[in-house]
């Protein structure tokens, strides 16, 4: 009996201990397994991680580089930088950056592009980013209809001739291209000036301004508005409806402008090309746009002229943007602090 019981417990310790081997050995495969694939999804963890990180600083190098108004920079840091040297031109322009830091409270700037829609980027730029809702007339007034208005309803057959600055395009098709620009402006311009967050609209406005083929339509929009807006005043002083605004008188006086046609010809259809816009525009732009333009010319400090409005009467409900600039050519966008 005894050898019975020793034989049956020696058989289950045996038994026992063999199963315990093959546990063992699949405990063990598991937990190398385990071990394994924890170290193959970490390494993958890393290596995404890794490649998103390259990915966002390459759309994020892309997107600065594509940005047509950059970040902002300290003002007298970019003085610093921009006007170096012991020259007259240099130090006058480091004390005008200085003025405007001290007196102005102006404490960075936006970089513009520099190019010939430069000043119409700056002040479109701002529009867009301060949430400026659509002047008055626009909101009482289709834009989509105004190239149509002006091609049938008044007879303007000749803005066939309209360019679209670079592309200095003319032709039968240039009606076709001026409704996707007022389409364009339209739409964005709504979108944007809806969007109550500063945050997301600062977004839309740098991914708009960083495609170049959406910027250049709404340049050739505000173009276009500026011409339908001249062709109404001289119908109007044809007419002798109704007073202009004396503007106008300014723009007509131009031997270059004395009527809406030499005024596409010898300066919209450049504007963008190789001209940006003059004195007389920029309060043109400024009373279409119902915004009071402030501009700090600094090439005209210790003047009269230094700091400048367009247009020089304005409503006191109009909003109000500014802009620098060192040469009346090409303009930067100014960041006031308290």
């Amino acid at each position: 009996g005894r050898h019975e019981v020793w034989s049956w417990k020696t058989a289950s310790k045996e038994s026992l201990c063999l199963m315990w081997q093959k546990v063992k050995v699949q405990l063990i495969l598991s937990m190398s397994f385990l071990t394994a694939v924890f170290w193959y999804c970490r390494r993958l963890y890393s290596f995404l991680a890794q490649l998103l990180k390259r990915w966002s600083n390459y759309l994020q190098r892309k997107l600065i580089r594509n940005l047509s108004v950059l970040p902002e920079v300290d003002l007298l840091g970019y003085s610093a930088r921009e006007w170096k040297g012991e020259t007259k031109q240099a130090k006058q322009m480091r004390e005008a950056y200085e003025e405007l830091f001290r007196s102005c409270h102006i404490k960075y700037l936006r970089q513009v592009k520099r190019d010939n829609y430069s000043v119409v980027r700056a002040v479109l730029f701002q529009i867009f980013s301060q949430g400026i809702p659509f002047p008055l007339w626009m909101k009482e007034r289709d834009i989509l209809k105004l190239p149509e208005k002006l091609l049938y309803s008044q007879g303007c057959n000749w803005i066939q001739q309209y360019s679209f600055g670079p592309e200095r395009y003319t032709g039968p098709n240039a009606f076709g291209k001026l409704r996707k620009c007022m389409e364009a402006l339209k739409t964005n311009w709504a979108e944007i000036s809806a969007t109550r967050d500063h945050e997301e609209r600062g977004n839309l406005c740098n991914t708009l301004f960083s495609d170049e083929s959406k910027e250049y339509k709404l340049y050739e929009a505000i173009k276009f508005i500026m011409l339908y807006e001249v062709v109404e005043a001289y119908e109007q002083i044809k007419s002798r409806e109704e007073p202009v605004h004396n503007l106008f008188s300014l723009l007509f006086a131009r031997d270059s402008s004395s009527d809406p046609l030499s005024f596409m010809m010898n300066h919209l259809n450049s504007i963008g090309d190789s001209i940006c816009l003059d004195q007389v525009e920029l309060f043109l732009l400024g009373y279409l746009l119902q915004v009071k333009i402030r501009v700090y010319r600094l090439h005209r400090f210790n003047t009269e002229e230094f700091q400048v409005n367009y247009p020089d009467e304005y409503r006191r409900e109009w909003n109000e943007i500014s802009l620098l600039t060192e040469d009346d050519r090409y303009y930067h966008i100014p960041l006031f602090r308290t």
